[in-house]
């Protein structure tokens, strides 16, 4: 049986660096469409390895392109575990997680989509964990889509940029240069900051909503 695995780790994405970035090269539509239908099964399928994979996006296609592909292959597999949730495995998400359902059906009836956005920057429980769960509920696949769109973009920046960063390593002493020293700052301080910031602005422009009903 063959361990796919293998071939969604950081070391082995380091080794191919230089074929992939040459195939790249030579075939980028080809290349950026394989990668995103990967991206996309991995996803769908609630696989291991989609961190791995935003990773080496940034180092491949770099920031902006990308940012670009793993958005857009990000959203649509994240709106088809969605959709596979809702139709085929209801029961069983049911039976696995449903004792978070409840969290989630009272966040949605407390903040509708804006919910899910702050769920996409700050997730309190695995992003597949949110796919198939929001599944269960009464959110329209179109607003599952453009939420999870704009509220996974800031993270997939961060990764991508960390993985271009990455990319960048040729010896030991790269992993100190200062754009990967900053790029992982940011990357470990980016969900303390949208946290403390979401806290803010629920503080300060939705209690006054609150009171005012």
């Amino acid at each position: 049986m063959v361990d796919l695995g293998q071939y969604l780790t950081l070391d082995y994405i380091k080794a191919s660096q230089e074929r992939f970035q040459a195939l790249y090269l030579s075939h980028r539509f080809w290349v950026i469409a394989v990668y995103m239908m990967i991206y996309i099964g991995v996803t769908a399928l609630s696989l291991p390895g989609a961190a791995v994979l935003t990773l080496a996006g940034g180092g491949l296609f770099g920031l902006v392109v990308g940012t670009v592909v793993v958005s857009f292959a990000s959203t649509i597999g994240a709106t088809l575990a969605c959709l596979v949730s809702r139709f085929l495995l209801r029961e069983w998400v049911q039976g696995k997680f449903g004792d978070k359902l409840a969290a989630i059906n009272a966040g949605i009836a407390r903040e509708g989509s804006f919910y899910l956005f702050t769920l996409r920057l700050v997730p309190v429980f695995p992003f597949f964990v949110i796919n198939l769960l929001m599944g269960l509920t009464s959110m329209p696949l179109r607003t599952f889509f453009w939420v999870s769109q704009v509220g996974m973009l800031a993270g997939t920046i961060v990764y991508v940029n960390a993985g271009k960063e990455l990319a960048k390593i040729d010896s030991l002493s790269g992993i100190l240069s200062p754009g990967v020293l900053i790029s992982f700052a940011v990357l470990g301080l980016f969900p303390i900051t949208v946290k403390k910031l979401l806290a803010f602005y629920q503080k300060k422009f939705r209690e006054p909503e609150t009171r005012e009903v």
